[in-house]
């Protein structure tokens, strides 16, 4: 753990071993981008827990809103965050409370301080990058839509 998260075998193993996620900021409305990649997690395998105090009680996709990170009663390995980089830092510090794996800031989000924080406390930790896209990108779902993946070969990597 704690390897820089922008290689490609770190990716990797992250979006392999994190099969529980949190999104943090997940919203209820379809056209938004976290509910698309929420969506695209749920049909690749992934355990969605939506994290919105706006929608806490409540169901989206399915699953259980909580209100925040803390109120998650089973284990997560991946806290998710569709947050401004300037909220991030105390979702880094639940995270790390409720023992993740991993911190990831979506596209957009970049907040450095949280990184270390939780770099030094163990966690993996990815920033300014997509779920959807890299998992797309890693484990050949991106050659659909013509995006090029730089990977040539008949066999998608397991």
């Amino acid at each position: 753990m704690n390897a820089a998260a922008d290689d490609i075998p770190t990716l990797r193993r992250i979006l392999k071993d994190c099969r529980t996620v949190a999104v943090v900021g997940l919203s209820d409305q379809w056209h938004r981008p976290s509910y698309f990649v929420a969506k695209y997690l749920q049909d690749h395998g992934y355990r969605v827990i939506p994290v919105n105090p706006r929608y806490a009680g409540g169901t989206i996709l399915g699953e259980k809103v909580f209100a925040s990170l803390d109120e998650i009663g089973e284990p997560v390995d991946m806290v998710d965050v569709f947050r401004r980089s300037e909220d991030v830092l105390p979702i880094a510090e639940a995270a790390m409370r409720i023992g993740a794996k991993c911190l990831w800031q979506q596209i957009g989000v970049a907040n450095a301080e949280a990184d270390a924080l939780v770099r030094a406390a163990g966690l993996d930790s990815v920033m300014d990058r997509c779920t959807k896209i890299e998992h797309g990108r890693l484990f050949g779902g991106l050659h659909w839509t013509g995006v090029n993946t730089r990977v040539v070969s008949a066999r998608r990597p397991v």
